[in-house]
């Protein structure tokens, strides 16, 4: 099986206390079976006798430390990368240096999808704390992959997913600044809601000139953007502590509908 995708988007840590942290591991040794983010990565929907082929060829380093390159932009394609704890970023490099971020890449993601196609990594991939990530060998992986087809449909699954979300960044970043704040901040909550945690109270992984980077904004006009959000009444921020306080008008304010983002109980 040949692999061909783009890769892009947000997702979001969380601690084995049930609590968005910075820089906790697990094991590095953990199988996928065991793996608490399973949940969230393309083994999702494999059989126990199918985890264990997969878990066979899955390479597991040590931790990556906060500035440690996973990847870089031109090296060779040989693997494909799971995050399993902490927080990476992508970035690419315009023709002056600038840095253009293209995701925060927490646990369930992989890494190195945009690749694919030239053989060759497309980004940057930089650890913004300690991570753990599980390395996939792509020759093993089409491997393997040409003999289950439910690995290859997990697989398909997963590089949809990634399209959608380099769809949901372009389309994020054509809104007006203060409605792609609030649509980013909303996000965040959503994918924690996702995963059984709160969807008011949370801690980003990324700072606020990180954030600014990613929506196409300056640090000052998100600092100022956070003001305004905390003057109505919207937000509290404390470092890079969270609390929603009012969703309703922050749906409002990004036109969005109650349905398309339901806030916890």
């Amino acid at each position: 099986m040949q692999l061909r995708a783009s890769s892009g988007g947000i997702f979001f840590m969380l601690s084995n206390t049930g609590q968005p942290v910075s820089g906790r591991c697990t094991r590095e040794q953990i199988s996928c079976r065991e793996c608490k983010v399973r949940a969230h990565c393309f083994p999702l929907n494999l059989h126990d006798g199918e985890l264990q082929q997969l878990d066979g060829i899955i390479q597991r380093a040590r931790p990556l430390q906060r500035g440690e390159y996973l990847f870089s932009a031109g090296e060779p394609l040989r693997q494909l990368h799971a995050v399993r704890a902490g927080t990476l970023k992508t970035y690419l490099l315009s023709s002056e240096g600038e840095e253009q971020i293209t995701g925060f890449h927490l646990p369930g993601e992989m890494l190195g999808l945009d690749g694919l196609g030239t053989n060759s990594h497309l980004s940057f991939a930089v650890a913004l704390e300690t991570c753990m990530v599980c390395a996939i060998p792509l020759a093993r992986l089409e491997e393997l992959a040409g003999s289950m087809p439910r690995l290859r449909t997990e697989l398909l699954r997963v590089m949809s997913q990634a399209i959608h979300a380099d769809h949901e960044q372009m389309r994020l970043t054509r809104k007006p600044a203060e409605e792609r704040l609030a649509a980013f901040l909303l996000e965040l909550s959503q994918r924690f809601r996702a995963r059984g945690y709160s969807a008011h109270n949370f801690i980003l992984p990324m700072s606020r000139c990180e954030i600014a980077n990613y929506l196409g904004l300056t640090s000052e006009t998100v600092s100022r953007l956070l003001t305004r959000y905390r003057d109505r009444g919207l937000v509290e921020i404390s470092g890079r502590e969270v609390c929603l306080r009012d969703m309703h008008r922050l749906r409002q304010l990004c036109g969005l509908q109650s349905a398309e983002l339901v806030e916890d109980e």
